[in-house]
């Protein structure tokens, strides 16, 4: 086993933190950021940047300099919220151009064996948006995974006593798949393609 020294074995386990990164991938980027100093220096300020700048829009939960953020201030459908899991995954839909809407982004999905309940979620502001009223539509678009499935499920049965349509992105979509890696023309025509609950 090789021993690096102590600074060096910290960056290396917060870069395998990362999702993707093991620990040869770890290693090419110390190395890399070791061998570029300048570019280390950079990556270091616009981590220190983003982490005091970015953070998550009152309205919608998505990620933002600004509170809140464009997609809550810019004119756009207010009587129609697409809800995704992940700051990522609205992008995604928002990258296919075919939704004019108002995102709420739930920071997950419902997994009782790992602890995420709906109280973990940001279901209850979006309850509380839709009960303010004038939203037509709710366009589920959690990912096509055993829990965003079960999201879906519990969100329109909260959702339809309201007297909003639910609907749920079609299933175009690869059923395991996560929203963020789907192109963008699957994405607008799941879009296109969405149901009833």
């Amino acid at each position: 086993m090789v021993h690096f020294s102590d600074s060096l074995s910290r960056l290396l386990a917060e870069l395998q933190k990362l999702p993707g990164v093991g620990e040869k991938t770890a290693l090419r980027l110390a190395f890399h950021l070791l061998k570029s100093p300048d570019n280390a220096a950079a990556l270091a300020d616009s981590l220190r940047d983003v982490m005091s700048r970015v953070r998550f829009c009152s309205v919608c939960f998505g990620i933002t300099e600004d509170d809140p953020c464009r997609f809550c201030s810019d004119a756009r459908d207010d009587g129609a919220i697409c809800v995704v899991e992940e700051p990522q995954d609205l992008l995604a839909v928002e990258r296919t151009r075919a939704f004019r809407g108002r995102y709420h982004v739930l920071q997950g999905a419902l997994s009782p064996l790992n602890g995420v309940t709906p109280d973990r979620l940001r279901v209850a502001e979006l309850m509380k948006r839709l009960e303010g009223g004038g939203v037509r539509e709710v366009v589920i678009a959690t990912n096509f995974t055993v829990e965003g499935e079960a999201t879906a499920l519990y969100l329109a049965r909260m959702i339809k006593p309201l007297g909003v349509r639910v609907t749920r992105l079609a299933h175009g979509i690869p059923l395991g798949s996560d929203l963020e890696f789907v192109d963008a023309a699957t994405v607008q025509r799941a879009l296109e393609g969405r149901s009833e609950l």
